[in-house]
């Protein structure tokens, strides 16, 4: 009979079965669930229970739920427990974290409430997220009730903000949620402290966060504000802490959330091309229809903005003093970019153009100059070399262009580049003050030390092919295998003879 009761609440709901994967690489299982679910869910649910081959999800549920309820009518917690859990899943309200769907509760047993569920027309359903919140804390103390802290916490706020008319980066935005934290926060209190008196824990006190001085959710805050005085009334609860975001993206796609915890979208569009619910209703509250919104898209109007810039990170600093386990804390916006220090060329300038051959290979260097005579840029082109080399000797010097024009010496560019020794190499023909270079790279700014530092003693480019680098720059030979040393002559192998068969 108990089996029955259970499974009640998925009685009437259309089901379907999909060929479900935790990932493209994983096996495909069986998962026979709600079919307006979808295969996200589905696929969900395989994650959530990877060594299954075979899932139906009221059978899985009951895997979980049937020793919570049994704990509950031994301690005499009521045993209207099972049906509530069941109801709640099926109705896609919440959910626990794998580890209690496995029946393996960690040191920080979790749950998640899917805030949208809650949300109507009408508002917020507050009297049914007030017994969901003290469900939740009931069924996790079950589950494992050796845990000092737990995770309750919520999934889909940026849908809930877009049905709110709000926009996520917005004071309005983060007072609503601290309101409704601060809600479920009380409600996990008054249901932690009755259950203190079931075990033997020694009692934690009761912190009472300020609550914020507007919410965009009409009644939220006088709801808020009885909740943390019956918890106070109470004194102590069981659990040292019970607000956290559990890392369980599997537990709220199969919710079907939209957006992690109290993340913000980042796209209009899902993982097949489609709008995404929250995007639909944001189109919906601005009274647009698909088409009118697809017209005004490709005018140029962007519909969707992306969040500000910090939008995320002023969302978690706001939740963090109300909830104990917080996910890692966005990154810092990056800093306004400050102007750029690039000292351009005039449009007319001043330079040469050298040409030469190095290693019977043409090259031709060719500078510009500021007004005072100072390197300002090179080009360097190539005539008979692959496609590949002169592409990457094009972008070497924009490269060295750019650092000159930001400031970075000449002196510096030529104690790095001389003495690399790559071929084409060999003596220099056309230019009588480099006479031989290790590579090209190695001719061009000896060219350019003595032509704009009047650098005419570095040492000369030596062509043994002994010296892999030069004299220079000993410090930088790469370890080649023409380097390492010869091994010992190996006594020669005996001819073998040859051998006539018949």
């Amino acid at each position: 009979m108990a089996q029955i009761r259970a499974e009640k609440p998925w009685h009437g709901i259309k089901q379907a079965v999909f060929a479900a994967a935790a990932d493209p690489d994983a096996p495909e299982v069986s998962v026979k669930l709600p079919a307006a679910w979808g295969q996200g869910a589905a696929d969900a649910l395989a994650a959530i229970l990877p060594s299954a081959r075979r899932i139906d999800i009221a059978e899985a549920a009951q895997g979980w739920i049937a020793p919570i309820a049994a704990r509950a009518a031994a301690a005499d917690l009521g045993a209207e427990i099972g049906g509530a859990l069941h109801e709640l899943l099926a109705a896609r309200r919440g959910s626990p974290s794998a580890d209690i769907w496995r029946n393996r509760p960690g040191s920080l047993p979790g749950f998640t409430l899917n805030l949208a569920a809650y949300l109507s027309e009408a508002g917020l359903d507050a009297g049914t997220l007030a017994a969901d919140t003290r469900l939740a804390v009931t069924a996790l103390t079950l589950a494992a009730p050796g845990a000092h802290c737990l995770a309750i916490g919520f999934t889909d706020l940026n849908l809930v903000l877009t049905r709110l008319g709000l926009d996520y980066a917005s004071q309005t935005a983060r007072d609503t949620a601290i309101a409704l934290t601060a809600f479920i926060g009380a409600q996990a209190q008054i249901a932690s402290a009755a259950l203190r008196a079931h075990g033997t824990a020694p009692g934690y006190a009761i912190a009472t966060p300020a609550l914020p001085a507007g919410c965009a959710l009409p009644g939220l805050l006088e709801a808020a504000a009885r909740a943390q005085q019956d918890a106070a009334s109470a004194v102590a609860t069981r659990h040292e802490t019970l607000l956290g975001f559990a890392a369980d993206p599997a537990v709220e796609a199969l919710l079907g959330a939209e957006t992690l915890n109290f993340a913000p979208a980042l796209s209009p569009l899902n993982g097949e091309g489609e709008l995404t619910l929250w995007a639909q209703e944001s189109l919906a509250a601005r009274g647009l229809t698909p088409q009118t919104a697809l017209a005004r898209q490709l005018a140029g109007e962007n519909l969707f903005p992306a969040p500000r810039a910090g939008a995320h990170l002023a969302m978690h600093d706001a939740l963090a003093p109300l909830v104990a386990a917080m996910p890692a804390r966005p990154a810092q916006p990056m800093a306004a970019r400050q102007p750029s220090s690039r000292k351009p060329l005039p449009a007319r300038r001043s330079g040469y153009t050298q040409k030469v051959a190095v290693g019977g290979h043409k090259l031709f260097l060719s500078t510009g100059e500021y007004e005072n005579g100072k390197l300002g840029e090179i080009f360097i082109a190539l005539h008979k070399e692959g496609s590949a080399f002169r592409g990457l000797m094009d972008a070497f010097a924009i490269a060295v262009s750019i650092g000159l024009q930001h400031g970075v010496g000449l002196e510096d560019y030529v104690e790095a580049f001389t003495f690399t020794r790559f071929g084409p190499a060999g003596v220099v023909e056309g230019d009588a003050a480099v006479p031989a270079a290790t590579s090209m790279l190695d001719y061009v700014f000896r060219n350019l030390a003595v032509n704009y530092l009047g650098s005419t003693n570095l040492a000369p480019a030596t062509l043994d092919s002994a010296d892999t680098v030069g004299e220079g720059a000993p410090e930088r030979a790469p370890l080649l295998p023409l380097d390492l040393p010869a091994p010992a002559a190996a006594p020669r192998e005996r001819r073998k003879a040859l051998k006539l068969v018949s």
